[in-house]
């Protein structure tokens, strides 16, 4: 009883509500991951064209797999790598701070994401040649606005 009662207040508070439903999620879980990797491409397309960031939480939001938002982060900065512009750098950088400020992306999900880039990114500089620094340089920025942490900041691939 005591831990239903707990439960309770925990989902009645707005914020932690948000981000134990983000957490578990609840329903999204039964769509194949080719179809979510497409979804979530579409996503980061249509922010960059748009610029909405609260059309892309809510998008985000919408697939319903919060186990699945490493993606969106792996996505999102291999976008980055991708780009010749400083626009797509500074808006996944604005996209991610807006996720993270909202619990819509969770620390381990960030984690996840940017442990597959780093992994990656040998293949990534074959087709991208200057991916390394430009990584270095996001991850910094995403250090500094406080959704990295130090210590996976520091595992960032160097050339």
């Amino acid at each position: 009883r005591a831990a239903l009662d707990r439960a309770t207040v925990l989902l009645s508070v707005t914020k932690g509500g948000k981000r134990i439903d983000n957490v578990w999620g609840s329903g999204g879980g039964q769509q194949s991951v080719k179809h979510l990797v497409k979804e979530i491409d579409m996503l980061l397309k249509e922010y960059l064209l748009s610029g909405d960031v609260l059309e892309a939480e809510r998008c985000l939001q919408e697939l319903e797999v919060p186990h699945f938002h490493h993606e969106l982060v792996y996505e999102a900065i291999v976008m980055v790598l991708e780009s010749t512009g400083e626009k797509t750098f500074k808006m996944i950088l604005d996209l991610l701070k807006s996720l993270w400020r909202s619990s819509v992306i969770t620390m381990d999900q960030m984690k996840r994401g940017c442990e597959r880039v780093y992994r990656e990114i040998p293949d990534i500089n074959l087709d991208v040649p200057h991916s390394y620094s430009v990584l270095e340089r996001f991850v910094e920025e995403c250090f500094q606005a406080g959704i990295l942490s130090k210590p996976l900041r520091d595992l960032c691939p160097s050339r």
